[in-house]
């Protein structure tokens, strides 16, 4: 098993250069063809699945798949399927937030596992946040979508609550601390992520969105798919940490 280890991590290494490089195409490939129709339209195409899909192998990878590990790759593979829907020419919107939302359900059960919601205040301001995100957005939204909307920023901001809460609770120095602090600050990469689509979507033109939106985005779920190996890290000190008691 040791022997196979930097193997593995060197596998590790050449998957996130791959998806980094996935990243930077599908940030490029936005930008170029904003209109959806430009001549590099090919490269946002064929990148932005694919860097995603590269942190679901990475994230698979690990032979220790744990509930958290299956539940982040759950949330990768809706998140996969959300991000063909949005790209795809034609309005497919809906169908790209019931897979998001899909992804965060996914997330919440893996941030649920052990440590149950708390720390009211946090979970307080981040319910401020979606109600003001919500509030700047319903009149520009059509009526058919608000509910969905609604219900979609609610559910990214228990997500991104429980990510910061749970890290909060965390011992710092500490595999398990490492992991949570990882996937807080994908939570919130996210919801800042998806507030700036869902702006730029429905009330304001950003410049270079793709930049902010997908730069945020990639990072985000990079971050969550670096949690699993912090979690599995914290997982196996922990048994080895019970075998030696047992011994003694």
């Amino acid at each position: 098993m040791e022997r196979g280890a930097p193997s593995v991590a060197n596998d590790n290494r050449l998957l996130q250069t791959a998806f980094f490089l996935c990243a930077i195409g599908a940030i490029c490939g936005g930008l170029l063809a904003s209109d959806r129709q430009g001549a590099w339209q090919w490269l946002h195409y064929l990148t932005k699945p694919t860097a995603t899909a590269l942190l679901i192998v990475m994230v698979l990878r690990n032979a220790s798949m744990t509930t958290y590990r299956r539940a982040i790759a759950a949330g990768l593979a809706f998140a996969l399927a959300g991000d063909v829907f949005l790209m795809l020419p034609g309005d497919r919107f809906l169908w790209g937030l019931v897979c998001f939302l899909l992804t965060h359900c996914a997330y919440i059960y893996a941030l649920t596992r052990d440590a149950r919601p708390g720390e009211w205040p946090i979970f307080a301001g981040f319910a401020v946040v979606a109600l003001l995100m919500v509030a700047g957005l319903w009149n520009a939204v059509p009526a058919a979508m608000r509910l969905p909307v609604a219900l979609y920023a609610a559910a990214l901001a228990f997500m991104a609550a429980q990510a910061v809460s749970r890290a909060s609770r965390m011992p710092r120095g500490t595999p398990a601390g490492e992991a949570a602090r990882l996937a807080a600050m994908g939570g919130v990469l996210f919801l800042i992520s998806d507030t700036i689509l869902a702006y730029g979507r429905f009330r304001w033109t950003i410049p270079g969105q793709s930049l902010w939106v997908l730069g945020s985005y990639y990072i985000a779920q990079w971050l969550f798919a670096r949690s699993t190996d912090a979690t599995s890290r914290a997982e196996i000190g922990q048994t080895s940490s019970n075998s030696e008691d047992r011994v003694a």
